[in-house]
């Protein structure tokens, strides 16, 4: 397949470029040349073979993606919340599989090592993380426990000089690849700690899950413990309960709803281009009524997320965005992604199914996003829950 031209202009209807800092636009823009010059034009044969494109984790390093909001005596770039979910939006204008990557990489393992973690722990594994020598893991799903993570069964148990962990975790980005992983268990008397686990440590495997529909470019699998020796150091000491890993995927969650609004943003414009450059009946489709409800209704959805986010964004800056704001970005945000990719690839007809053009890829991928990361229908019920005070959950 030959790479695919990168004619990619963001749209930006109500003028949201005004609002942000140069800084902001410096690393936004910075980023986006990144995934013109390096991602657009290999994504397409990498999602095709379902492989996942190992060189980009250097550059993703390069660029500062892997713990951006890290102090940089750690390795990170030291921005702020607003850089963070800029750079995600281009990522997953890319590609959400890599912008998965990123998003373990920097919410899932490096912000709990700095917020939980002791200050030998944070010397040692953050700088090599932040320059993608070491990629890491989040171990919190289990193939019985997913939107119920408070079940799990992984454990472990204080052998005096070490802890012996026994357990799995499934559908685990980076696993295959990873060097460490964040892992969550609980101890003799149930409660959750997260525990870093390394490669090589024995009884420690990764198994590589196949056959995937979505996410193709992006490396899923298990974390399987098999009476694995960790060290007593390894134990994250600063937090532990169920709240310890949810305040990672409060980072996380918050990194999505910039993430899809990119792939979103990403299928309009394609749409967009094609509508004014298809031909039928004479003229463009773009001058069809049919064509112009869907694209106006596209920017509209898309406009409303930029919005949404950048207000988000304000919030998390100011340490004030709460679990409950971020799961309704997160929701609205890949809800309105999935929408907008079914009406771009219906504009483009059949060329829309193939990887000629991005709109298929994105979709597929989507399918993941809405899912990981709390479902779309576990996020409404956070909504459900925060409005009226009432735990529809049990």
């Amino acid at each position: 397949m030959s790479a695919r031209q990168d004619l990619y202009q963001h749209p930006d209807y109500y003028l949201m470029d005004e609002l942000l800092t140069e800084e902001h636009k410096l690393v936004r823009d910075a980023t986006r040349e990144w995934v013109k010059r390096d991602v657009t034009p290999i994504i397409e044969e990498y999602a095709q073979r379902a492989a996942f494109p190992q060189q980009l984790v250097k550059g993703l390093a390069e660029i500062g993606a892997f713990g951006p909001y890290i102090p940089s005596e750690y390795g990170g770039a030291g921005l702020d919340q607003m850089s963070y979910g800029l750079m995600m939006m281009e990522i997953e204008r890319g590609d959400s599989g890599v912008r998965s990557t990123c998003s373990v990489q920097s919410s899932l393992v490096m912000y709990p090592i700095f917020a939980y973690g002791n200050e030998e722990q944070r010397r040692k594994y953050l700088p090599k993380l932040a320059s993608g020598e070491w990629l890491g893991s989040f171990g919190l799903t289990e193939p019985n426990f997913g939107s119920n993570p408070s079940g799990m069964i992984t454990h472990f148990k204080d052998m005096g000089d070490h802890y012996l962990l026994n357990g799995a975790k499934m559908w685990i980005s980076n696993a295959p690849f990873c060097d460490v992983a964040v892992v969550w268990a609980k101890d003799e008397k149930g409660r959750i700690h997260g525990l870093i686990v390394e490669r090589g440590m024995k009884g420690f495997t990764t198994p590589e899950t196949h056959n995937k529909w979505s996410l193709r470019a992006s490396s899923t699998g298990e974390l399987v413990f098999d009476n694995v020796k960790v060290p007593k150091e390894n134990l994250l000491p600063n937090k532990s309960g169920l709240g310890a890993p949810l305040g990672c995927l409060d980072s996380a969650r918050y990194g999505i709803a910039w993430g899809a609004l990119g792939a979103a943003m990403d299928c309009y414009d394609t749409a967009l281009r094609y509508s004014k450059e298809r031909i039928q009946f004479d003229r463009p489709i773009g001058g069809f009524q049919l064509q112009q409800k869907k694209l106006a209704e596209m920017i509209t959805e898309i406009t409303k997320a930029q919005l949404l986010t950048f207000r988000l964004g304000q919030l998390k800056n100011e340490g004030r965005a709460t679990s409950a704001q971020i799961s309704m970005a997160k929701r609205n945000n890949v809800n309105m992604a999935l929408e907008i990719a079914r009406d771009a690839r219906q504009m483009l007809g059949g060329m829309g199914i193939t990887g000629d053009y991005p709109i298929m890829r994105h979709m597929m991928n989507l399918e993941s996003v809405v899912t990981y990361e709390g479902t779309h229908d576990i996020h409404l019920l956070i909504t459900g829950m925060d409005v009226t005070g009432l735990n529809a959950f049990k």
